[in-house]
Order: structure tokens, then sequence, then C-alpha cells
């Protein structure tokens, strides 16, 4: 589902983080309590260059699994950590969107930080910036 960017036929660059999740996954021991963790790096895909997208960025990625989670856990994680990131000025709006892994899935938008959500040729127009997708 992603455009992919090889060195050769036989190598090719890391295009997200998702790898670590299952590694963590078969290794964890969930008698000894729930699984929370994060795996940041940098990942490259074959995209054209623009003020939104890159063909080499970091990721994060995270997951949670433990009773009781809900989206609401998550939508508070990603304001925490959009105003860690970027300061409490800028808001999280969150879309419903399709993601193969996940359901219900969303896009995560930030406030511009070109225009602070006036809208502008960075956000074309809207005031939001798309910056994840992420689900339950």
């Amino acid at each position: 589902l992603q455009d992919t960017f090889y060195i050769t036929k036989e190598i090719l660059m890391r295009t997200h983080t998702s790898p670590m999740q299952a590694r963590t996954l078969e290794k964890h021991d969930f008698s000894k309590g729930p699984l929370k963790m994060i795996s940041p790096g940098v990942v490259f895909r074959r995209d054209t260059d623009d003020p939104t997208h890159s063909h080499q960025f970091h990721q994060v990625e995270g997951i949670v699994i433990d009773k009781h989670i809900t989206m609401a856990d998550l939508k508070g994680t990603l304001e925490v950590m959009t105003h860690k990131l970027f300061g409490d000025k800028f808001k999280v709006r969150l879309r419903p969107s399709y993601f193969p892994f996940t359901e219900p899935s969303v896009e995560a938008d930030i406030t511009c930080m070109n225009c602070n959500g006036k809208g502008c040729d960075v956000c074309k127009g809207s005031g939001w910036i798309e910056v994840l997708g992420a689900g339950v």
C-alpha cells in the first residue's frame, strides 16, 4: 500500500517503524502487565517533496495494549504529545480514516504552524496540517 524506496532489488529503505512493534509483541509477557511502547526512527518513502511531504522523515509509532483503552486515551496522548513537541497553542483534530491495521482509524491534524490556523498555502486554506494516522 506504500511507495517503497529501493536501493537495489534486495535492499529496501525502512518505510515505517512497525516491525519494532511486532518484535515487541512477540516478546512481551502479558502476565507481567500491559504493553506500552514507542518506536521512533527515520523512515524513507518514494514521495515527492512539498511543504507537507518528504521522502525522508522521522516517525514515532506507539502501541498500548491494556484493558479499557479507548479512543479518548488515544486522543489525550496525541494532545499531550502535540503540546510537548509544538507548544500549547496547537490544537489536535481527529478525522475518520481507513488503515488496514486499526479499527477505528483516524487522521490526526494539528493547527497549521505557518498561519496559526487562519488558512494559507501550506495548509491549503484549511488551517490544519495532517501529521499522523492513528487508531485503536
